[in-house]
């Protein structure tokens, strides 16, 4: 079993085919009360976990917000957008079945955002980012991973997985930044400066 943090740079996979991250959180109301504070812990708060397959420093896929299988083979699957943080356990997944993913990629970055406009990382609470060791069917955590509440950031570059010959590695990284809402580019400028 491995244990992941970020002082321990990266981690060995060997042995692990697959991995899953996973995000969670919780809406609130903010310092909204009464009627608005109920409205919008029902309403909800939509953030995103996103992967991105890069071919050495360029993005090639992504998995995430409309791309569920952006290889076509089931190597990099997200499990759908939720929208609004309501539900248990984890809220999206990304998982990566290492054997598939295809030769040309080198590296691929987890990172979480409040990507859409008028989502917000202060209208979350308890921002959690699992990551499980799923090899053979299994789901053990290997690492729980949470971003600061003092950051006014919308983006969280949660870990990184290095192609290291024919195994891989793992690295948590957990650092905020700023993603224009709704840019994609500006979220793979954020990804490959990780």
């Amino acid at each position: 079993m491995i244990t992941l943090t970020k002082e321990d740079g990266p981690a060995d996979l060997d042995g692990v085919t697959h991995l899953s991250i996973g995000a969670s959180w919780d809406p609130t109301a903010g310092s909204s009360g009464g009627l608005m504070g109920k409205f919008k812990r029902k309403q909800g708060t939509d953030l995103d976990l996103i992967a991105i397959a890069m071919q050495g420093p360029d993005p090639v896929r992504l998995a995430g917000l409309d791309s569920l299988d952006p290889m076509g083979n089931g190597s990099l699957v997200h499990s759908g957008d939720n929208q609004t943080g309501h539900g248990d356990g984890d809220d999206e997944t990304v998982t990566v079945e290492f054997e598939r993913v295809p030769a040309q990629i080198t590296s691929i970055v987890f990172v979480a955002a409040a990507y859409k406009k008028n989502s917000a990382f202060q209208n979350a609470r308890n921002i959690s980012f699992k990551v499980y060791d799923a090899t053979g069917g299994s789901s053990q955590q290997v690492a729980d991973i949470w971003p600061s509440l003092l950051s006014n950031d919308n983006g969280c570059a949660v870990a990184k997985a290095i192609r290291v010959g024919t195994g891989w590695k793992l690295q948590v990284i957990n650092e905020t930044g700023k993603i224009k809402q709704g840019d994609e580019q500006a979220l793979m400028r954020f990804a490959t400066s990780k």
